[in-house]
């Protein structure tokens, strides 16, 4: 099974650990960020979305014309803009990319964000809202024929789209998330279901959550599952677990100077139950696992991706491979100095991940064609007995 491997495209230098030197949006630190990542052997990046931020649609138009092969991950709120408006939107900007445009369609988990931009239904109804939503854009990404559409949130007659995506039949859709709302909704219409990165045996229970919801909306096939970690590695193990607690120092230091506040709650308790999950997980234990480190996702108040792996380049590599195990197959990564650990990440652990992969993947294909050969001596051994 192939291996991907998602980063992320930001606009400024800032993270939770470092106050932003640049502008929010920063033409030659998003294009060095986006190299980093093409140079370095990963696959995609994601353009984030927050109510204040830089629209990630104009950051991604401008990333993918710069560059050949790097593929774009767009978040998306259905907030935003009527689902036709948008399939325009990314279609052109497939385009611009020459199919490389994958959408991250977000319901949101927090009110007091939403609400931010105008948005003020309750998360049931938002995820009602968007499943109408996808529906809708796939439909104008591939009918080439005038369509009407009259549902609970969206309504409206004789739309045909005269731009469509350079994929086909249609760009890839990605959605994540913890609540059977979310498995539900995700299950029934995503591609690729995204999960925050959690221990072993809870993202198991998590993947077989997506995979029932997708079989309960009449899907053969589940969406491939991307899981989200923060790695800290260095060239050997205690150099890693000193750089793992310094990270969580300035993290705290930060929040103590006011200076970081979880997005969109002015501090106030989670009310995603991806977020609650990550707090959870870390008032129960801080290592779990081969190499999975919570109090990062404690500092933050289980603000987004943001459990740790902490190690060597190789035992990070191994806690990756025991996610594929599960079914995992994109590996989403970003460090706290974003460019740097972009580099070193790609340099040091992608390779790693990709030999084992490849190994694994050559000694299945072996096996398989052991077995075909054996089954067809076996065949000609039963004719030749029966003649």
């Amino acid at each position: 099974m192939p291996v991907e491997f998602l980063g992320i495209a930001a606009t400024s230098d800032g993270s939770e650990t470092t106050a932003r030197s640049t502008e929010a949006f920063d033409r030659d630190y998003t294009l060095r960020l986006g190299r980093a990542h093409e140079e370095n052997g990963w696959d995609r990046v994601l353009f984030a979305y927050g109510s204040g931020s830089p629209d990630p649609a104009q950051g991604a138009a401008f990333l993918a014309s710069k560059l050949d092969r790097l593929q774009i991950l767009l978040a998306h709120r259905p907030n935003l803009s009527i689902p036709t408006f948008a399939a325009k939107t990314f279609a052109t900007l497939d385009q611009i990319s020459q199919g490389r445009l994958t959408v991250h369609f977000i319901t949101g988990g927090n009110d007091h964000e939403q609400q931010r931009e105008g948005d003020f239904l309750t998360k049931d109804q938002r995820y009602d809202r968007t499943r109408e939503y996808i529906q809708i854009v796939k439909r104008a990404w591939t009918s080439h024929e005038p369509f009407d559409h009259e549902g609970e949130y969206y309504r409206f007659n004789d739309f045909v789209a005269d731009v469509f995506p350079v994929q086909q039949p249609r760009p890839g859709v990605s959605f994540g998330g913890s609540s059977e709302a979310a498995y539900a909704a995700g299950g029934a219409e995503a591609d690729i279901f995204c999960l925050w990165g959690e221990p072993l045996a809870e993202t198991a229970a998590q993947i077989e959550r997506v995979r029932q919801a997708a079989a309960a909306a009449g899907r053969t096939t589940p969406p491939r599952i991307q899981v989200a970690f923060r790695p800290i590695i260095a060239p050997t193990e205690e150099l890693a677990w000193e750089k793992a607690h310094r990270t969580v120092e300035r993290i705290n230091a930060r929040k103590a100077g006011g200076e970081l506040v979880r997005r969109g709650t002015a501090g106030e308790a989670p009310e995603n139950t991806g977020s609650q999950r990550l707090i959870a997980i870390a008032e129960a234990g801080e290592r779990y696992d081969r190499a999975l480190w919570t109090p990062t996702a404690a500092a933050t108040g289980g603000a987004g991706n943001s459990n740790a792996l902490v190690g060597t380049p190789e035992t990070v590599a191994q806690a990756l491979l025991d996610y594929y195990d599960l079914g995992v197959d994109i590996l989403s990564a970003r460090g706290y100095h974003l460019l740097n650990d972009a580099i070193d990440f790609g340099r040091y652990v992608i390779p790693l991940v990709r030999e084992e992969v490849a190994r694994r993947d050559a000694a299945v294909a072996a096996e398989r064609a052991r077995k075909a050969a054996e089954a067809e001596r076996d065949r000609h051994q039963l004719i030749a007995v029966q003649a």
